[in-house]
């Protein structure tokens, strides 16, 4: 969602010049070069959660897509989504194989804070793959027990990131560029700050602002969708913070798009627009 703008040093405004868009397909493309994303959540009265993040995966390119969540969630994630392949997971030990599989995770739509939750954070933790933390991923993290792993990307709203700095939203909101490299910092790790005026922070100190959205999108299970789509350029082969950059800007403008229908705007109804956006950005076929 758009704000005041303040000149804020160091910044640079997030426009199509300075995206790093995706490489063209050659006619001999496979599903085996656009990577595995495996998204992990959906606890019990959550399972919506990762279904949209799986959704915005799938249509933003990713070669192969999985879910693990509930097992009582396996039903109604193949009737919506029968590209992706789900599984039910009742602990970690049900993670490995999948793990093993994967080129990229996605961690912590619809979580939760339970015991399962933690478990398959921990599993996730443990492993080397690029992974993008959003949501109780990053509830877990801030309450220990667990670390983030290198080289990931994290994306709170404003009460994630006071949580895991020990500060108030208000302080959040009164200086987000120093929270953002603050959290980047401390984790090392690409911080999308969401919120209006999105910042993406990135350990070697480059920021980018972005200014587009829309009031329409203070609406639940956007941020889901927003990780798909990090989730997606990642296991394209784009780097963290240029995949960050780029899904911030596709999401934002899709929202500011959508957004001029006025209120009601569902998370879902970002996915298609988010798709033409990208293919705008960086068609398939030159």
């Amino acid at each position: 969602m758009p704000q005041t703008k303040h000149d804020l040093p160091d910044v640079q405004s997030l426009d199509p010049a300075r995206l790093t868009t995706l490489s063209a397909r050659s006619p001999s493309a496979h599903k085996g070069r656009f990577g595995h994303v495996l998204l992990i959540g959906g606890d019990r009265g959550l399972g919506g959660a990762i279904l949209l993040s799986a959704q915005s995966a799938l249509r933003c390119g990713a070669g192969l897509v999985s879910v693990a969540t509930r097992s009582e969630h396996v039903p109604a994630a193949l009737a919506r989504l029968p590209e992706v392949m789900v599984v039910g997971a009742s602990s970690a030990n049900q993670l490995m194989g999948l793990l093993g599989q994967a080129s990229v995770l996605v961690v912590g739509p619809g979580l939760g804070q339970n015991a399962w939750g933690r478990s398959l954070l921990s599993a996730a933790a443990n492993s080397p793959l690029p992974q993008v933390w959003d949501a109780d991923a990053l509830n877990l993290l801030a309450l220990g027990g667990v670390s983030l792993p290198k080289d990931c990307v994290i994306t709170p709203h404003p009460g994630e990131a006071a949580r895991l700095l020990g500060i108030s939203t208000a302080e959040v909101q009164a200086d987000r560029l120093t929270v953002a490299r603050a959290l980047s910092t401390q984790f090392k790790a690409v911080v999308v700050l969401k919120g209006a005026g999105s910042l993406i922070a990135s350990p070697d100190g480059r920021v980018f602002r972005c200014d587009r959205g829309h009031p329409a999108m203070a609406s639940a299970g956007l941020g889901d969708v927003l990780a798909g789509v990090v989730g997606a350029l990642l296991a394209q082969g784009m780097d963290a913070f240029e995949a960050a950059a780029l899904a911030v800007w596709l999401h934002a403008v899709a929202g500011e798009g959508q957004g001029k229908m006025g209120r009601g705007l569902a998370a879902s109804d970002l996915i298609p627009a988010i798709r033409q956006l990208l293919e705008e950005q960086a068609p398939c076929l030159k």
